[in-house]
């Protein structure tokens, strides 16, 4: 009994693996260099509508370990901004790792956070027809 709960469990947890590595996400739009879409300049090639400010502090495990890189800190602010409902974060900045009371190094950054407007404008409602008014002189 004990054998076939364990090959059970190990099938469904093969499964997951599986299905969880093949599903790739799709981004309205990607920087290349770190595979999110998380930019430090801003988008001019669209229109987009701002929806906030998102900001993450990306820590060393170590005292010896390498600062964060700029992929592990761009994925941590994408992190946020897809929580929010973004298709990207634009204005993308951090500073260099710091020693804090509670961490052995601390980068922050901060992004914003934005949605892209339609490429279809909206169509506006044709305006309502009047009726026909008497010609001038009272007789139709």
């Amino acid at each position: 009994m004990k054998k076939l709960l364990i090959a059970a469990s190990m099938a469904a947890v093969a499964l997951t693996s599986t299905a969880s590595a093949g599903g790739k996400k799709t981004y309205v739009v990607v920087n290349d260099d770190v595979g999110v879409p998380v930019f430090p300049y801003d988008i001019k090639d669209r229109p987009y509508e701002v929806i906030g400010e998102v900001t993450a502090g990306v820590r060393k495990a170590t005292a010896f370990s390498k600062s964060p890189s700029q992929a592990k800190i761009y994925r941590e602010l994408w992190e946020r901004g897809e929580k929010l409902g973004a298709d990207a974060v634009i204005n993308a900045s951090y500073g260099n790792a710091h020693v804090t009371a509670f961490s052995w190094g601390k980068a922050n950054a901060k992004g914003t956070a934005i949605r892209f407007k339609s490429a279809t404008p909206a169509v506006a409602a044709p305006a309502p027809v009047e009726a026909s008014s008497p010609a001038p002189g009272g007789k139709q």
